[in-house]
């Protein structure tokens, strides 16, 4: 099987299998849009957002029950140190920078700004530098693409307001950035208080025809998987849990209020098919 997989030191035990090809593709997010177009892969690290999105576009790919990264987003909602002060309910109104509005790390900072400060995506002006990685999906009236080389080239320009660059945004551009949250830590840790889940960021899918056509391949991916997640701290792990199918729950309604699926996620229809994993 052709497997792309994040370069995380817990996972390199499972590219040690024999018999496969592990494709290196950097930055990670690149093989996302290949796969839910091409389905250039058999097994694939991907987006919780673009999964939610290819499944309601028929992409055929199942979930496998491993969650690879995930954390709070609260920190994530970010400003030059320099500008004003802006407090969360100051967005209506104002132009917001976001790699791509299906960005997962976007699905779920807007998802806690309506549900903490009342401000819907319909609000603000998501400015964008790169399309959805699903084909299919058409972006609603509030998004704009920006010919920008990158969300923080939009910050300093003074074309947005604040952004959506977290910690670890890729390329280190969220580095010396300022949270609009204040105690942003605090924040987050009430969000996973108050919905016993922690958001999932990264899960992974195998295509249709290769689970059809060698299921104990797959299942040998996954028990692999789920060895090398074994003492990984939430959500980090394989296996379906009353914690993933609240973060499916939650991020599928997320989803559904920002127009990025236009059909409510099925969570056990999700968890149907991933049944042959779960114990």
């Amino acid at each position: 099987m052709r497997i792309v997989l994040g370069d995380y030191p817990r996972v390199r035990a499972v590219k040690d299998l024999p018999g496969h090809e592990f494709v290196e593709v950097k930055p990670l997010y690149a093989a996302f849009a290949r796969m839910v177009r091409r389905l250039e892969f058999d097994v694939c690290e991907l987006a919780l957002a673009t999964y939610l999105q290819a499944r309601d576009s028929g992409v055929p790919v199942t979930l496998l029950p491993v969650v690879m990264i995930g954390g709070t987003h609260h920190r994530s909602l970010t400003r030059l140190p320099d500008a004003p002060a802006l407090p969360p309910d100051g967005l209506r109104g104002r132009r917001v920078g976001v790699r791509s509005y299906s960005q997962t790390t976007g699905l779920w900072v807007r998802g806690l700004l309506r549900e903490e400060y009342g401000v819907d995506a319909a609000d603000v002006t998501w400015v964008t530098t790169e399309e959805p990685h699903v084909a299919q999906y058409t972006e609603p009236p509030y998004v704009e693409r920006s010919d920008a080389a990158s969300v923080a080239d939009l910050l300093k320009a003074g074309d947005v307001a604040a952004a959506v660059l977290g910690p670890r945004a890729a390329g280190g551009q969220g580095a010396g950035l300022v949270p609009l949250i204040e105690d942003a830590e605090a924040a987050g840790r009430a969000w996973v208080e108050r919905h016993g889940t922690v958001p999932v960021n990264h899960v992974v899918v195998v295509r249709d025809a290769v689970l059809e056509e060698d299921p104990e391949a797959v299942d040998e991916i996954y028990a692999a998987l789920k060895a090398a997640t074994a003492d990984a701290e939430p959500p980090v792990g394989a296996g379906w849990s009353d914690e993933l199918a609240k973060a499916l729950e939650i991020g599928g309604r997320y989803a559904v209020e920002q127009e990025l699926v236009r059909a409510p996620v099925d969570v056990a229809a999700i968890e149907e098919g991933a049944a042959r994993w779960s114990e």
